[in-house]
């Protein structure tokens, strides 16, 4: 994954955990003050915990410390923890507390390009959303072979996930996203999710991608 908007994630050989981009409650009544404190501070930080616990683990069984049958279960972590590390990361800047906002310059030319119309991929995003089972999120990203935008539903953090697939928007229908706010109403959270994205940000990502307009 492009991990562009990851430069305050890695320090002095560890994963850390980025500072918000913004106050706590700049994001309310769409995200609480406590769901976004808990969201931050414990979910995310557990991912960045997670992912140093089985990076530390592969260095391990590296040097010879830990025997090669633990290889299998370590990268599997690492793959679950650092994805979520990521996306999270990702997910705090794609939002801000004003209301309402489009894409413009190339990325709405590339969104009118790739799904017809603004409106036809903002159904297609929240559609996908909508659909995960469970745990997951909906993303959009560029594809690596077509080079078009393409939107995906990763499920966890990982899961169906394409290979060199890049990233620019992502929302997380995990369950401690939204339900201290939203409680069972994901549409209503993902709505609101929708009239909240950073385009500035998506924008920035990606003009720094690999994208070639049709």
């Amino acid at each position: 994954m492009n991990c562009i908007y990851l430069t305050h994630g890695y320090a002095d050989g560890h994963y850390v955990l980025p500072p918000l981009p913004y106050e706590l409650s700049e994001l309310e009544p769409f995200v609480s003050e406590k769901t976004l404190l808990l969201h931050h501070d414990k979910h995310h930080a557990g991912y960045v915990a997670g992912a140093n616990a089985a990076a530390d683990e592969l260095r391990r069984i590296n040097s010879g410390v830990l025997g090669a049958e633990h290889a299998a279960c370590a990268t599997q972590k690492l793959a679950f923890y650092l994805g979520g590390h990521i996306l999270h990361t990702l997910y705090w800047h794609n939002l801000t507390g004003c209301l309402g906002g489009r894409p413009s310059r190339g990325l709405a030319t590339a969104i009118e390009c790739s799904f017809g119309s603004f409106d036809s991929f903002y159904k297609l995003f929240v559609s996908v959303a909508l659909s995960i089972q469970g745990s997951g999120w909906s993303v959009l990203g560029v594809d690596p072979v077509s080079k078009r935008l393409m939107v995906c539903g990763i499920c966890r953090h990982q899961d169906v996930l394409v290979p060199g697939f890049r990233p620019l928007l992502a929302c997380d229908v995990w369950e401690h996203a939204y339900y201290l706010t939203w409680q069972n109403n994901r549409t209503g959270y993902v709505e609101a999710f929708m009239q909240h994205i950073n385009w500035d940000n998506v924008t920035q990502l990606f003009e720094q991608s690999c994208y070639y307009e049709c």
